[in-house]
């Protein structure tokens, strides 16, 4: 007899629900590995985060715990791990800075009736039109001012308090440069170097807890003179986080709601970014809009119980996919291994040098902040340029809600300038024709090994998921792909990158991408960036025609394999 075929999963079901219909005693498993290991990676990045944002130790744990599990519980991806991540150190500083705590709460709450909006109407699909200039500026931006919170802590260095603008705060930080502790910073480059040494020896063992462990275990039995978290908050709590409602005012909601604005937006995209690398690493396809609504009632809970906004953290999404993840259990068990530890071991907190946790949110500043990206921006445009770098700059000297409002702006002027530029009215005359030839299909002999795909109209932020869209089964395209762009009229920074991104999925799945027939703006600006690495020089041919000979000579040289790429997946597997 036949299996009776499974009935569709409605789009409005959590993943965690879904997942059950198969779920076996093998994942079980699975997900309590991967909890455990991510729980204990997560468990130095929320008391750093908190602290970096100028609360209490134990509010990023909290935020661990009852966002972390929410999102996992509720969300839209199978392998998505939520919690306090670096994207909101700077902004969750400063509305402290400026309205307390209390402020804070009530732009969390309001961040996740934001949040809840945009996934109950489908607006969650308006974050794909921030273009990537925007979304790498104030990256960079807040990769830099995570490490100079850093320093004073990674050097021991006794101050006064420290000012929140950056170049008063590295003032100074030179000015009592005098006042450095040697052991602090011993303590801090032996975390450092455990950090990033460790993974080059075993990718089992979580560098940062290895570095939390051991400095801290140092510190406690020398008794060195290092500031820790009982010396500055004196500890934290043992226990469950505690149910507290906000002081809530009604007159205070508009002067907070740009705030709240700002912490919804970068919820959503980091959220939504996480999801789709772990879509990547898995071959999964997450809910947007469900995955919006569970950010959005974490981040209405959080607050309630003491906790600080939380979105998916990338990093410890990839840690829980390489840790053998297989469902949302995963991330539930990772929230309650937190709470576990905050049972049972939060006295031990006390002796946790803060050089160890500067030294953590120093790697993270780092890997965070998509330095790399940077040279690839500097070869496009002057336009894709001075909206980068206006981001980066009012990130750092302003605020992330100017900064994000203005790489904003000056986005959608880019757009109907580049949709201007590339509109031309020619006359059609006989060498127009006699140059179409070579790039239409009609009459054309299309290989059995050969797919063709088209962009049609303006590739720039906004519309780039298109393409994803429409190759999200590989499987149904052969060994050689080719791209035509012949009526492409434009491409932007976050064009060329969905383009990279594809190039990569086809590379990874032993198949070929060509392109052919671009124009002269994409020919430029594909031309001037690092995705002709990606793909190969030889490889972007003028018009079709010639893509399809190109072709040929590939299924002659590598019997339709594709290129080396394709024989080097294989070797890597054997």
């Amino acid at each position: 007899m036949s299996k009776t075929p499974l009935r569709p999963i409605p789009p409005w079901l959590p993943r965690s629900i879904a997942c059950l219909r198969d779920y076996s005693l093998h994942k079980l498993v699975q997900d309590l590995i991967a909890g455990l290991t991510v729980g204990l990676v997560a468990l130095p990045l929320a008391m750093a985060f908190a602290i970096a944002s100028g609360v209490r130790p134990q509010a990023g744990l909290y935020t661990a715990v009852v966002a972390g599990f929410l999102i996992s519980a509720l969300g839209g991806s199978r392998t998505q791990i939520g919690g306090p991540t670096g994207a909101f150190v700077v902004i969750v500083s400063g509305i402290v800075l400026k309205f307390g705590v209390a402020g804070l709460a009530m732009v969390g709450i309001l961040a996740g009736f934001l949040l809840l909006v945009m996934g109950l109407t489908g607006l969650g699909s308006a974050v794909k039109y921030i273009p990537r200039p925007v979304t790498i500026g104030f990256t960079n931006g807040i990769a830099l001012l995570i490490a100079s919170t850093q320093i004073k802590d990674f050097l021991g260095l006794t101050t006064p308090p420290v000012p929140s603008e950056i170049i008063l705060r590295m003032v100074m930080l030179v000015h009592y440069a005098g006042t450095i502790r040697w052991e602090t910073v011993g303590v801090a480059t032996a975390s450092l170097a455990i950090i990033l040494l460790l993974p080059r020896l075993t990718r089992r063992i979580p560098g940062t807890i290895v570095a939390l462990l051991l400095s801290t275990v140092v510190v406690a039995l020398l008794h060195l003179h290092v500031e820790t978290i009982g010396t500055k908050f004196g500890g934290i709590p043992l226990g469950f986080p505690h149910l507290t409602l906000p002081d809530l005012h009604a007159e205070h909601i508009l002067p907070l709601l740009p705030s709240a604005f700002t912490v919804a937006m970068l919820a959503a995209v980091e959220s939504l970014l996480s999801a789709v690398v772990a879509d990547g690493m898995t071959g999964d396809k997450h809910n947007s809009n469900m995955e919006l609504v569970a950010q959005g009632i974490a981040n209405i809970a959080s607050p309630l119980f003491g906790g600080i906004p939380a979105t998916g953290a990338i990093a410890r999404t990839a840690t829980n996919i390489r840790s053998g993840a297989q469902t949302p259990i995963a991330g539930m068990v990772h929230a309650l291994t937190l709470l576990v530890i905050l049972l049972v071991a939060a006295p031990l907190a006390r002796f946790v040098p803060l050089a160890t946790l500067a030294a953590v949110l120093f790697v993270v500043a780092y890997n965070m902040g998509e330095w790399r990206e940077i040279a690839t921006i500097l070869r496009l445009s002057r336009t894709d340029i001075a909206v980068w770098f206006t981001t980066f700059a009012l990130t750092v000297i302003a605020d992330l809600t100017v900064a994000v409002g203005v790489g904003m702006a000056l986005a959608a002027l880019l757009y109907i300038y580049r949709v201007a530029e590339t509109t031309t009215v020619a006359p059609v005359t006989p060498a127009y024709i006699d140059d179409g030839e070579a790039h239409i299909l009609q009459g054309k002999d299309i290989p059995a090994n050969v797919s063709i795909l088209r962009i049609h109209g303006p590739f720039l932020f906004g519309t780039t998921e298109k393409l994803a869209e429409a190759t999200a089964d590989l499987k149904s395209f052969a060994t050689v792909v080719i791209l035509r762009l012949r009526n492409m009229t434009a491409i932007d920074a976050t064009g060329i990158h969905a383009l990279e991104q594809f190039s990569d999925r086809l590379h990874k799945a032993g198949k070929t991408l060509l392109l052919c027939g671009a124009r002269d703006q994409p020919a430029r600006l594909i031309a001037g960036s690092d995705f002709i690495k990606h793909i190969g020089s030889e490889n972007v041919l003028p018009h079709v025609q010639a893509a399809l000979a190109r072709a040929k000579e590939i299924q002659g040289d590598f019997e339709g394999i594709g290129q080396d790429w394709a024989l080097e997946m294989r070797n890597k597997s054997l």
